[in-house]
């Protein structure tokens, strides 16, 4: 396999979109999620349409100890990854104390933890190559507090901070790392989060013009690529600085009512 992507989270949405940009590309790709069936059937177009090698790992990375498994698997494989796309994540709408834990606990492991972890696994190899690029999708909730999606929000600016930090460690390698932070995106996040009939994506984008962004600037490597804002979404990303914290946790609980 050559110019490996591996990518989470590669059955739906941004993920799938990824896979099919690197595929048209040239790029032979590792991907990975929890239904299979999804991802035999990305397998089979992405192989039948453009000529390359795709392998799937069904790898459910909310669970302890499967960053490593995935890791193990890859390099039981022989395969060398080049391009590590942390895309796998999800989110939960509702008051802190009143979700479960056991769910948002998976949230934490998946969005935080399993990401972290494989970039712990897979750095090294990159840095004894000297050559690789990481793309981790974030969110544009990472600018800020989130009431009603607290752990969400929370999880997203640990991963665009880390991502940050990483890529600055790296400044004197040819090893990049990105941070991809969408706003509202027309994916399955919506509907699990329990986000869909919120004003907050009442306007969406659609995940293939979000990979597109995060993918060219990954290429670039550019350390963050905002994608997805309206208008007013933009000017409103813009005042945070400048607008008082209650005032800002106010206006951003109302978004995410019902």
């Amino acid at each position: 396999m050559k110019n490996v992507a591996l990518i989470t989270g590669a059955s739906s949405g941004i993920g799938r979109e990824l896979a099919r940009i690197h595929a048209e590309k040239g790029g032979d790709l590792v991907i990975v999620a929890r239904r299979q069936e999804k991802l035999d059937d990305l397998k089979y177009e992405l192989e039948q349409r453009h000529k390359v090698q795709v392998k799937t790992i069904t790898k459910d990375l909310s669970q302890a100890g499967s960053a490593k498994e995935l890791y193990d698997a890859v390099i039981a494989a022989g395969i060398t990854v080049d391009i590590l796309i942390n895309n796998a994540g999800f989110g939960l709408r509702g008051k802190f104390h009143e979700l479960t834990w056991g769910r948002q606990q998976q949230m934490i492991h998946l969005n935080m933890t399993a990401l972290t972890e494989l970039m712990y696994l897979f750095l090294p190899d990159m840095v004894a190559r000297n050559q690789g690029k990481i793309l981790n999708t974030s969110s544009t909730a990472s600018f800020m507090p989130g009431p009603l999606q607290a752990v969400y929000f929370a999880t997203k600016a640990y991963v665009t901070f880390l991502g940050n930090a990483i890529a600055e460690e790296l400044h004197d390698t040819n090893i990049t790392v990105t941070t991809l932070m969408p706003g509202a995106t027309e994916t399955e996040f919506a509907s699990t989060s329990g986000m869909d009939k919120t004003d907050l994506f009442e306007k969406t984008v659609t995940a293939r013009s979000v990979a597109e962004d995060g993918y060219q600037a990954m290429q670039e490597g550019k350390i963050d690529v905002v994608s997805g804002l309206t208008f007013a979404q933009n000017l409103m990303m813009k005042a945070i600085p400048f607008t008082p914290k209650k005032t800002l946790l106010k206006q951003i609980r109302k978004m995410q009512e019902v």
